[in-house]
């Protein structure tokens, strides 16, 4: 394949994903936007977390929220469990790589945050028992994943699940989801 079909592909591919991820989940990013805006007014913060890119997005999304998006305002609460180097290698050493999202839930979340899980395939075992541990603190809880949400669609309150199997695709809508959510929070801040 030519260097120049690659990048006509991958921006049509680019393309037709973010249509179809605007006409699905449209309405599921407000309530999104509206589930940080209540945990916050209740002093409640955003958590994120994910593995490889999901990581990076969950990182990006909580600066976006900790320093600004468009407009200068008061900062916001919100963490990305996957920042911590020491806390990810000794839960991973002690406990095992699948619980180092859920022993960090267990002593950060409460009852008024949100908790945002990212993973492309829906599937990771790691995310999953952080889901279900914000679940079980009383946590409002967001997947964002890939087509059909793999299984983190049966334990959380709003799935936004890319309608594609692309990696790429999925990690490039997660940004912009990101970004959407931080546009519309920041925009309703008085």
């Amino acid at each position: 394949m030519r260097e120049l079909d690659i990048v006509s592909n991958s921006f049509e591919s680019h393309k037709s994903v973010l249509q179809d991820t605007l006409a699905k989940h449209a309405e599921n990013l407000v309530k999104a936007s509206e589930m940080i805006l209540a945990s916050l007014a209740k002093g409640g913060k955003v958590v994120l977390f994910g593995n490889g890119g999901s990581a990076a997005d969950a990182q990006h999304i909580a600066a976006e929220f900790v320093g600004r998006f468009l407009k200068d305002r008061k900062s916001l609460p919100a963490i990305a469990l996957t920042t911590d180097t020491s806390v990810i290698t000794a839960l991973g050493n002690d406990y095992g790589y699948e619980k180092v999202f859920e022993r960090q839930v267990e002593s950060l979340v409460n009852m008024n945050d949100v908790v945002i899980g990212i993973s492309t395939s829906g599937k990771s075992e790691n995310v999953l028992k952080g889901i279900d541990a914000a679940r079980n603190k009383g946590a409002k809880t967001i997947a964002l994943t890939g087509k059909g949400g793999g299984d983190l669609r049966e334990i959380v309150d709003l799935l936004i699940d890319i309608p594609s199997n692309e990696t790429p695709r999925i990690q490039e809508m997660h940004i912009l989801v990101g970004h959407v959510m931080s546009n519309i929070v920041e925009n309703s801040l008085r």
